[in-house]
């Protein structure tokens, strides 16, 4: 067996794709890519930034199958890296009125110290975003 390479796509199984679409879009300014499925179905993903990966939206009411063993809304706790600096996210949040439950707080991320923020999205998934950090924090 080879070894991974990289997460080509995670899930969300949420309430109301559209909702999720407009939030993502506005608040993270994730890119709503809509497509077909082989089987013929409409298929709804966010792409993050200029990376190859993208989060596929399922309904709760009509989970594309095979699906995750009890998938629901609210149950994902994800962390994204961004070029924005915190300080801009977090003006832009409360511009928005969207609450942080936490942070500015370092963390631990893949290649090294983060600087983090956590919001909610309209299903309550844990939405963590972040910023690298030098090695030696300030």
């Amino acid at each position: 067996m080879n070894a991974l390479q990289q997460i080509d796509h995670l899930v969300l199984t949420v309430a109301d794709i559209e909702l999720s679409c407009q939030w993502y879009a506005k608040v993270l300014g994730c890119q709503v890519v809509r497509s077909k499925a082989v089987s013929g179905e409409d298929r709804v993903a966010l792409r993050i930034g200029d990376s190859p990966q993208k989060l596929n939206l399922h309904s709760a009411e009509h989970p594309f199958q095979p699906a995750a063993q009890m998938p629901q809304p609210g149950s994902a706790d994800l962390c994204f890296i961004m070029s924005t600096p915190l300080e801009a996210a977090i003006a832009h949040f409360s511009h928005l009125n969207i609450q942080i439950i936490a942070g500015p707080i370092q963390r631990t991320g893949t290649l090294g110290p983060i600087l983090s923020v956590y919001v909610r999205d309209p299903d309550g998934n844990l939405v963590e975003v972040a910023n690298p950090l030098n090695a030696d924090p300030p």
